[in-house]
């Protein structure tokens, strides 16, 4: 078996020389000195949701044992506060306001020849490729679904998934799984919750609309090409990721994993449901078998980093794309205000660990303030690439541990916010968008606004996202489908 293996000693100190040492737009280091980089993203999962994060009903026990092999991050945010966008800043390093790429399209508006990452921005994958990574992206995409923004031609050397926002998980007669739609009415015409005598079909009318048709128009497909798949997505998404990495584990790889577990629709494998006894509410039983095997999926990709002796040598970061909408879902943000959609924390920070053994120590919990952003001048760094070479990205090395004060901003639409330090200044588009402010050391749960308390603080704040903003293109609502 071949291992790609140095000295730890070696490797620690290369990440604090790289900037100094490597000459501008060059990757010096063998293929034996460069990590793989492996990114696992969470759909819609909330702020409190792993048994690290807090959970005590379902059982994470994978995700919690990354946890304590790696740092997790208590401060770890996105840059909006639902998928595609979010998805944006972080597959470029970039705010996506800086693009004009703002919004979250939804159902027809994915097959608009206009609407996707623009292709004038690079992304991590097409930054990592020349310099000679093998990459890979399983799962959903979310950046265009038209020809210009197929992974493909984003920097990705193999694709396996779908290109809108979500994806039932199985197919009808939807064969086991549990499964819950939203819908107008129930079939004797009124309200609430309806369930089928075998409790394999919920449908309910708590969100006062019908499930989105998510599988109009969004084949999954293998490269550019329609595949049928008869497994659950959850385990065939899985399955590529582990034949991804078993085929590239001689030479350095970039695979983003990007599950669509636990966006809705809600479909529980029926295996986890029925070992979900405890939870009494099938709503949230549903939800929690969709979470265990998730749990469970990001263990047997992890394993086989394990079995390709490969688990040294590759930087592993887990981050959910936003907050969890708790109506939708059942999904809990707390301590955290709000969720999904809003510029509260419940909205834009998220679980978000890292482990890279010869790095990152065991068992941390970090407190300062990192992002999705993070990642690209992260991964970038430890391929050998020249920080002086991407002066344009937002983000900072997560490597070291100590790094610079930062301020975070935050725009989509009339909502906007900003954080330095501990304090927050945010704007949600309530109260007749008017800012507050909070200390979110003291105050995580932004329960208590200190705008009049503290007016110069939120006059600082407003002042300084001001002139973040003003070098922004004003945000365009994407037209209707």
């Amino acid at each position: 078996m071949h291992m790609r293996a140095s000295s730890a000693w070696y490797r620690l100190c290369l990440v604090f020389s790289l900037a100094l040492h490597l000459p501008a737009g060059a990757a010096t280091l063998n293929a034996a000195e460069r990590p793989n980089i492996l990114l696992l993203i969470a759909d819609d999962l909330g702020y409190a949701e792993l048994g690290c994060q807090g959970n005590t009903d379902v059982p994470t026990p994978h995700l919690d044992r990354l946890a304590a092999q790696g740092t997790r991050y208590t401060n770890g945010y996105v840059t909006a506060a639902f998928c595609s966008a979010s998805r944006a800043g972080l597959m470029t390093g970039r705010y996506q306001n800086r693009f004009g790429y703002e919004f979250n399209p939804i159902g027809a508006q994915n097959s608009d020849w206009d609407i996707g990452l623009p292709t004038s921005q690079s992304t991590l994958a097409d930054h990592l490729q020349r310099l000679g990574y093998a990459t890979g992206l399983v799962g959903k995409w979310h950046l265009g679904g038209t020809a210009p923004y197929h992974p493909l031609r984003r920097g990705f050397d193999e694709f396996f998934g779908f290109l809108h926002e979500g994806h039932f998980f199985v197919p009808p007669p939807y064969e086991h799984v549990v499964t819950m739609l939203r819908r107008k009415a129930l079939p004797d015409g009124s309200q609430g919750r309806w369930i089928s005598s075998d409790g394999q079909l919920v449908l309910s009318t708590h969100m006062g609309h019908s499930e989105p048709a998510y599988d109009a128009d969004n084949p999954l497909l293998r490269g550019s090409q329609p595949v049928h798949e008869s497994t659950h997505l959850t385990d065939a998404f899985t399955r590529e990721a582990i034949q991804f990495i078993r085929r590239h584990r001689e030479r350095p790889f970039f695979l983003c994993v990007a599950y669509n577990a636990v966006h809705s629709p809600l479909q529980g494998d029926r295996q986890y449901f029925d070992q979900l006894g405890h939870i009494p509410d099938v709503h949230r039983r549903i939800f929690a078998a969709m979470l265990q095997h998730l749990d469970d999926s990001v263990g047997d990709v992890l394993a086989t980093l394990d079995e390709c002796e490969l688990t040294n040598e590759t930087f592993v970061c887990f981050l959910s794309d936003n907050g969890g909408p708790t109506k939708e879902l059942t999904s809990s943000n707390l301590p955290l205000r709000g969720g999904k959609g809003e510029m509260y924390e419940g909205g834009i920070r998220v679980p978000f660990l890292v482990r890279y053994p010869t790095h990152v120590a065991a068992g941390a919990i970090e407190d300062r303030p990192v992002s999705s952003l993070d990642l690209t001048p992260t991964a970038l760094t430890l391929a050998g690439a020249d920080a002086a070479s991407f002066t344009d990205l937002d983000g900072q090395s997560l490597l070291p541990s100590v790094a610079e004060p930062r301020t975070l901003y935050w725009r989509t639409g009339n909502k906007s916010a900003i954080r330095r330090g501990p304090w927050k200044l945010v704007r949600n588009g309530r109260s007749k968008n008017r800012w507050e402010l909070y200390h979110l050391v003291e105050d995580p749960s932004e329960t208590h606004d200190q705008l009049n308390d503290h007016a110069q603080v939120a006059q600082e704040l407003e002042s300084e996202w001001s002139r973040w903003n003003a070098d922004l293109p004003a945000p365009e609502p994407l037209p209707r489908p």
